[in-house]
């Protein structure tokens, strides 16, 4: 049987799943502009997510301290920002509410980060377990929030981003750097995935908006 870890590392092969139609290229010509000009936004946070803590990884490891403190208030900043963006659509509680499981994500990850250091398997289990249980915790949210955006579709897609964060600390822990450069391209695609997705689904629940 795989262990949790295992499972969710596979997840992030997974860098597209149903449920969600990929555009072509002439669908895409034909996007309204608020419509894009929401996806280009949501495409920035999403990809300063990975970037800032990615930052952090590599600080941590490195033992700058300094660095890592600052990139580690770049994470929060950024979540505040991804949470803020659905404040026009669903309020301030709600976003306040996608703040806190923000904050559970990273939490997860930063514990993850530290278990690898530490060299200690039991915290590394502990963490992702963490990281799997707040995916599922996000994806009910927001698909309370918007019936265009299925749970387990989202779930899917949380569980393999993720997964990425694991193997890109592992990997930049093993110093092999070639395959988390692939792994760093594939994050970066996937959050185009995710922020593409939920794009569609507010544009489909709030069209009077995208006019």
């Amino acid at each position: 049987m795989k262990s949790h870890l295992s499972l969710l590392v596979a997840a992030a092969l997974c860098v597209t799943a149903p449920g969600f139609a990929v555009a072509d290229d002439a669908e895409a010509a034909a996007v309204p502009a608020k419509v894009a000009a929401t996806q280009d936004a949501l495409r920035d946070l999403w990809i300063g997510h990975v970037f800032w803590v990615r930052d952090v990884v590599k600080a941590r490891l490195a033992g700058d301290g300094e660095q890592a403190k600052a990139a580690e208030q770049q994470v929060v900043a950024n979540a505040q920002a991804i949470a803020g963006a659905i404040e026009p659509f669903y309020g301030a509680a709600a976003s306040d509410r996608l703040f806190e499981l923000l904050a559970g994500h990273w939490g997860a990850i930063s514990d993850y980060l530290d278990a690898t250091i530490a060299d200690r398997s039991r915290r590394q289990d502990s963490a992702a377990e963490s990281l799997s249980t707040n995916a599922g915790e996000i994806a009910a949210f927001l698909s309370s929030a918007n019936p265009n955006w299925p749970e387990d579709t989202l779930r899917g897609l949380l569980a393999a981003h993720g997964a990425h964060h694991i193997q890109q600390i592992r990997q930049l822990r093993a110093g092999q750097h070639e395959e988390e450069a692939a792994t760093w391209a594939a994050m970066k695609d996937h959050m185009y995935v995710i922020a593409d997705a939920l794009t569609a689904g507010l544009a489909k629940q709030f069209p009077e908006k995208f006019e």
